[in-house]
This record gives C-alpha cells, structure tokens and sequence, in this order.
C-alpha cells in the first residue's frame, strides 16, 4: 500500500527531475561559451612562448648569421618589425584576418579592437588571449623573411615593405586557413600552426624580394661566415623552446591534443638536426654548429602544418626529410639560381613548411600512426593541400613583387656600395657593438 502510494506521487517528480535535466544538455549547444581556467594558463604561457621566438630567439638566430658589422641592424630589424606588426594587429589586422563572412578576406569591423572587452570569450579562452596570441603569429612571420636581406636593405624599406606586406599578403592567408568564413579552412585544408599561413608564405616572398633586391656585394664568391656561431645556438634554442607554444599552443586548449603535437613537435626537430649532421658530415667531412641547429629550424618548419595530425612515426619520417631535403635546397638556392637568400628563408622554411603541409595528407593516416585522415581519402586531401599550396604561392609571388615596386618608387630599397661596405650598424643606425 505505501509502496503503491510513493510511485503514485514520485513518478510525476521524477519526470520533471528529468525534464529539468534534459532541457540544458538539450540546450548545451547554443549555451554562452565557458572560460577554462586550465585553457587560458596554458594559451598565456603559450603566447609568451611564441614572443620568445621572435624576441629574442630570431634575433639572435639571425644576428649571429651575418657579419658583426650587421648585427646590430639585423637585431633592430627584428625589434622595429615586432612593434609594427602589433599595432598594425590590432588597428585592422585582426579583424581583416578573423572578422567577417567572406571566404577570401575579413572585414574591419573590429578595427582596433572594437566590441572586444575582457568579457569577450573565443572558445574556452578570453579573446583578448586569443587576439594577443594571434598576434605573435603576425610578428614573427615577416620577421622570418628578414633572413632574405640583410646586410644591404635600407631600414625605411624594411618598415614599408613589412606593413604591407602584412596587410596584403599575411591577412588574407590567415582568414584563407583559420577562419570560419574562409575558403581554405570550409575546404578541408590542414593546416594547424602555419605551414601555409606562416612558411609557405614567408619563404616565397623572401625569394622574390631576395631576387629583386639584388646579392650582397661579392656573391658568391666572396666568403660571408657567420660572426658568432654561438649567438646562432643560443638564438636557436630560444626558438625550438618557444615552437612548442607555436604548435601544441595552435590547437587552443590544453588536452591531449596539445600533448601530441608537443611531443612529435620535437621529435621532428631531433630527428631533422641529426640528419643534417649527417649530411654535413658527409659532404664537408665535419659537422658543424650552425648546421645542426639550422636542421633543428627546418625539422620545426616541416612538422609545424602536420603537428596537429601526424604520430611520433609520421614526425620522424618528416624530420628525417627535412634534414635531407632542405640541405640541398640551400645549396639549390644559391649555386643553381644564383640568389642570394642570405640565411636561407625559402630554402628552410618556405621548402619545410610546404613539405610538410602536403606529407600531411599521407602521414597523417593511421598506417603512419595518425590520425584524424583516412587512407582512402588520403590522395583527395593531397589533391586539397596541393591546391591551397598552389594559390597562396602564387598571390605572395604577386603581391610581393608590387610591393617591392612601390618601395623602391618611395624609399627606395638598397643602400649604397659605400653604406654596404661599412656596414648597416652604422651606416643605417649610427651604433656599433663592441661586446657581442
């Protein structure tokens, strides 16, 4: 009889119990998106981790490479880029990369920042985080091209070019790959931390300007060595460290995803540096400093597109690629097309980045021990890749060369033999170092 009385009365409880359960995880979907406290420790420290590439690891990198009567021009180039690409991020780049329904360019509705406030939430992270992260991206791109003209570009050049270039090459690849609206992105095309965005595009354009500005006087025959090979180390390591906030940093939270792409991050960089010893060992009877963490740079490059679906056996694979692949384009470079990339750029990282963004397609299958591609749709992923490879070469090429025109209609763009023989520490920047 009791028993018969609580069913009577509990069942229509237990029905709206069950009611007010399901109509939230019904709702769950369209519901306010929640910050994650773990997502946005980890997207700080990983924007502070990108920084560091640029400043100081690029910096270094790059300043130990040229002669030290250059090196301070080249440590000012990394500066000056880095704070122009911040305020230019945030007074139209941001919005021109991520705002709007467009599939080819955003639009300027969040012109410096407009509507963004520390409510502001993308994901599980604030967009303040998001926004400032993004932004190390802008800065370190163009200050890899840097690498293509030192030791013979005016500093006015160097500002003009880097602006717009930002804005007519870099935006509209980043709202082609990242965004919602964009064309590369609602095709399919894999790209997780900037082989494309970043690589592909940096080093095509570091060719092109390197063709135009001209080599530096007395190449190839005269010897250009690098002034400090431990500079070189030192900056490479800040950027290996700081590539782990660039990758595992691009898939936004921190899981097991981040995990992943942390680990086969590095692996690629182990793998590429000792094949390059190898390599050099093999070609010039010893292996040097410079050459195995130039290795180090290209495995990073090479695994930067594929890091967010490829395995440990995928990484090495593009690791030990790398090492191979981008030895000889640096030699390619120079001796058979005659131009002087002077630290590389197209060679490491525009030759590394698009490898990897097309091995993607392949090892990212779980017979290479990835994920999130299947075999049979491995050769129209390919087919994908190639295509957003193909369009972003070619209207940086575009771009590029217009660009270099309107700087050398302006500011112009070379210094003189005089200035050149001098040096750009002084000749351009009226500094010299005598410590480092």
């Amino acid at each position: 009889m009791i028993t018969n009385t609580l069913r009577k009365y509990l069942s229509p409880i237990a029905i709206l119990l069950a009611l007010f359960t399901a109509v939230p995880a019904a709702l769950g979907a369209d519901a306010e998106p929640q910050l994650d406290s773990g997502d946005t420790a980890w997207m700080l420290t990983a924007t502070v981790l990108v920084l560091l590439m640029t400043l100081p690891g690029l910096a270094l990198f790059y300043g130990g490479l040229v002669r030290s009567k250059n090196l301070l021009s080249v440590l000012m180039h990394c500066f000056a880029v880095a704070c122009l690409a911040s305020i230019l991020w945030v007074a139209c780049l941001y919005s021109l990369a991520f705002k709007g329904d467009n599939a080819w360019i955003g639009d300027l509705s969040a012109a410096f920042l407009k509507g963004v406030s520390s409510e502001s939430v993308e994901g599980t992270i604030p967009e303040t985080v998001f926004i400032m992260f993004q932004m190390t991206f802008a800065i370190i791109t163009p200050g890899l091209i840097i690498g293509a003209f030192v030791e013979r570009i005016k500093f006015s050049a160097v500002m003009l070019f880097s602006g717009l270039w930002l804005i007519v090459v870099y935006a509209p690849a980043v709202h082609w790959v990242w965004a919602g609206s964009g064309w590369m992105f609602n095709n399919g095309t894999i790209d997780l931390a900037g082989g494309i965005v970043v690589h592909a595009t940096a080093g095509i354009s570091a060719l092109v300007l390197a063709k135009m500005l001209g080599p530096r006087n007395g190449f190839p025959k005269k010897l250009m060595p690098p002034h400090s090979p431990g500079l070189v180390m030192m900056g490479a390591a800040l950027l290996w460290v700081g590539w782990f906030g660039f990758n595992a940093g691009s898939q936004l939270a921190a899981g097991g995803s981040a995990g992943m792409t942390m680990l086969v991050t590095h692996i690629s960089a182990a793998m590429a540096s000792l094949t390059w010893m190898v390599v050099e060992k093999i070609k010039t009877g010893k292996p040097g400093l410079v050459g195995i963490v130039t290795g180090m740079v290209a495995g990073l490059a090479s695994i930067t597109p594929a890091s967010g679906n490829v395995g440990p056996m995928g990484a090495m694979i593009i690791g030990l690629l790398a090492g191979i692949i981008c030895y000889f384009a640096c030699d390619f470079v120079k001796s058979k097309l005659g131009i002087d990339d002077s630290l590389d750029v197209f060679a490491v990282h525009g030759v590394g980045g698009i490898m990897g963004t097309l091995l993607v397609a392949f090892l990212g299958t779980e017979a290479f021990g990835g994920g999130g591609i299947n075999a049979e749709s491995a050769i129209a992923q390919f087919g994908t890749q190639v295509l957003g490879v193909a369009v972003t070469l070619v209207w940086s090429v575009i771009a590029t060369v217009i660009i270099v025109i309107i700087c050398k209609k302006t500011v112009g763009f070379r210094v003189s033999d005089q200035d050149e023989e001098t040096g750009l520490d002084i000749a351009e920047h009226g500094e010299q170092s005598y410590t480092l």
